[in-house]
């Protein structure tokens, strides 16, 4: 059975032209295309619901954050590869922390279309070197203008280890850090990974910025 895919852009040559790429691969089908978030809730009870959505960030009537925010409240098994033009570091952040599995720069070439395609279906996640240098970057601003940190079912030594794999630092110097053994640290890791549906050091760091806990 072929993974289902609707595309969300308000270019409508554009969305025709990824529904003509994305068709062209073998194990995925197009559903249908929509101008926008409300276009999109609108044709789903008709027309289905998609494994994935390819949704563009800037759109009029119902952007690509409302809309990413929106499934993951109405349908929360849809998975959502962001689709853009737009590079920048608070955007990126913006549409992961409303849901979006991955961020895709609309001149990537169809190669790594299919590989974020095949990566959100089988890992529910699609990282790259330009997704996390951006989330990275966002981490950096300084400690003022960041929201509070919720706990998430997280103890106060697990959060600073969260806070600590966020950064550069190897899982030793982490220890080193926290003044525990690496054994101990290795224990922290697998009870957050637990905790926030992670597998990779990666995802850790997407998730962090998601939940606001970085």
């Amino acid at each position: 059975m072929k993974t289902t895919v609707a595309i969300v852009d308000d270019h409508h040559l554009l969305a025709q032209a990824l529904a003509g790429l994305v068709n062209r691969f073998e194990t995925y089908k197009v559903l249908f295309c929509a101008e926008n978030g409300h276009d999109l809730f609108k044709q789903i009870p008709e027309k289905g619901i998609p494994d994935i959505i390819l949704l563009d960030v800037n759109m009029p009537g119902m952007n690509g954050a409302e809309t990413a925010g929106a499934l993951r409240e109405q349908y929360p098994s849809v998975l959502v590869l962001a689709l853009s033009m737009l590079d920048d570091d608070q955007t990126v952040v913006t549409m992961m922390q409303n849901g979006a599995r991955g961020y895709l720069l609309k001149g990537s070439k169809p190669d790594e279309l299919l590989v974020a395609l095949n990566d959100i279906r089988d890992k529910g996640m699609y990282t790259t070197a330009f997704l996390t240098e951006r989330l990275l970057a966002q981490l950096n601003r300084p400690a003022s203008t960041l929201a509070p940190n919720p706990t998430h079912g997280l103890n106060d030594r697990e959060k600073t280890f969260v806070k600590l794999a966020c950064s550069e630092l190897t899982y030793v110097e982490i220890a080193d850090k926290m003044c525990v053994s690496p054994r101990t640290v290795d224990g922290y890791r697998e009870a957050v990974f637990e905790k926030l549906g992670v597998k990779s050091r990666q995802g850790l760091v997407m998730e962090a910025i998601k939940r606001g806990l970085a």
